[in-house]
């Protein structure tokens, strides 16, 4: 059995790049738990070292670089902790999705606020937790067959793993749209979003990676962020066309600039457009989960006054509400395990979402302190100086 990842070093002149490898090409690299700890453990181990100059997180295989969350791993722990059953579940009765979400935002904010330079190979399908990862890398690559998306509206979940943060950032209403809608983007308007720095050929990755070998490194991180910057302008592909983002901003930013949900909704589904990928999002909001779409638009109301460190710990609040309430075991249910994809949300409409409803998934489990996330950076991480 191999490893769920695989790390290797490079030699650079006098110093070292780190490749770390999502190994599990059969489930687009789903992310695992065990993943989660071997990243964490050796991007700990490689901040620490001196010879290190950078390191290059990627996907194995051509499809993906990480498609989500191992959500089958969080089925059965939902459906162990009685989720499902009719009656109420404690959120820290399901010890499967708090060590998952507590570890993977742990690891995220860790991409975030890293001290050298982060290179996401972010080729073909990039998801939920795929997006999780690649948000905070300092250096976010996307190549012609890039797919982003935050599509957690169909499981019953929301855009959490700190999308929060990148989705309220995005240009207008974009963030709001694709958030609510789970519309995938390709590599032109990922770097119009926000979400991607540079777009390169996914052919040149092993040319890529000979050019950073060959580089002379710094002992200085900031120096190394400047030198790997120009490295990946050199590969720049060119002549990306505008994406359906960029296409119909006009109508993203009609639709969902105000401050109703109802109304945003409504525009959505009315808005008359001939273009597919419009249609597709019209009809994933349709089919998708009430309380996600509900909750997926306060928390992002809620993050524009927020730091990073905030909006993770308020993202772990919400993902145990989820996994606690029964939707998101539900749309599991539907999407993976019985594969009918008919799930039966409850509430079943936007209307019974509204109100007291929603703010229970604002309300921490745990007594005032003992939040486990407490530890995380009270002020953003000072990333902006290796981008």
């Amino acid at each position: 059995m191999s490893a769920s990842a695989l790390f290797e070093e490079r030699a650079a002149g006098a110093h070292r790049i780190g490749i770390a490898t999502l190994n599990a090409p059969a489930t687009l690299n789903g992310l695992s738990l065990e993943m989660v700890d071997a990243l964490s453990a050796r991007l700990d181990a490689w901040a620490a070292d001196a010879g290190i100059a950078l390191v290059l997180l990627r996907g194995a295989g051509e499809k993906a670089f990480c498609a989500g969350g191992d959500l089958h791993a969080l089925y059965a722990g939902m459906r162990e902790a009685g989720v499902g059953g009719g009656a109420r579940v404690d959120p820290l009765a399901i010890s499967a999705a708090r060590g998952f979400f507590e570890r993977e935002y742990r690891l995220d904010y860790r991409i975030h606020a890293y001290p050298k330079p982060i290179l996401c190979w972010g080729q073909g399908i990039v998801m939920g937790g795929g997006i999780g990862l690649m948000a905070g890398a300092s250096h976010r690559v996307v190549t012609e067959t890039s797919r982003l998306a935050m599509p957690e509206i169909g499981i019953g979940l929301f855009p959490d793993v700190g999308g929060t943060w990148m989705l309220a950032r995005a240009p207008g209403a974009t963030g709001r749209f694709l958030a609510l809608t789970g519309a995938s983007i390709d590599a032109a308007d990922a770097i119009h979003a926000g979400f991607a720095d540079h777009a390169v050929a996914g052919a040149r990755y092993e040319e890529l990676l000979d050019a950073l070998a060959a580089t002379q490194w710094h002992a200085d991180a900031g120096v190394n962020a400047a030198r790997l910057d120009a490295l990946l302008r050199d590969f720049a592909l060119e002549g990306l066309a505008p994406g359906p983002l960029q296409r119909l901003r006009a109508q993203i930013d009609a639709s969902c600039a105000g401050h109703s949900l109802d109304a945003a909704v409504a525009a959505i589904a009315e808005t008359a457009c001939d273009d597919p990928w419009w249609q597709r999002a019209q009809a994933a909001l349709d089919r998708g989960c009430p309380s996600s779409i509900r909750l997926s638009w306060e928390i992002q109301r809620r993050a524009s006054r927020l730091s990073l460190a905030e909006i993770f710990r308020l993202e772990l609040i919400a993902a145990l509400a989820c996994a606690a309430h029964g939707d998101f075991f539900e749309g599991i249910r539907a999407l993976l395990i019985d594969k009918d994809k008919a799930p039966r949300w409850n509430p079943a409409t936007l209307a019974d979402t509204a109100g007291d409803f929603i703010e229970t998934f604002f309300t921490a489990p745990w007594p005032v302190g003992g939040h486990p996330l407490a530890d995380l950076g009270e002020d953003d991480p000072q990333r902006e100086a290796l981008r």
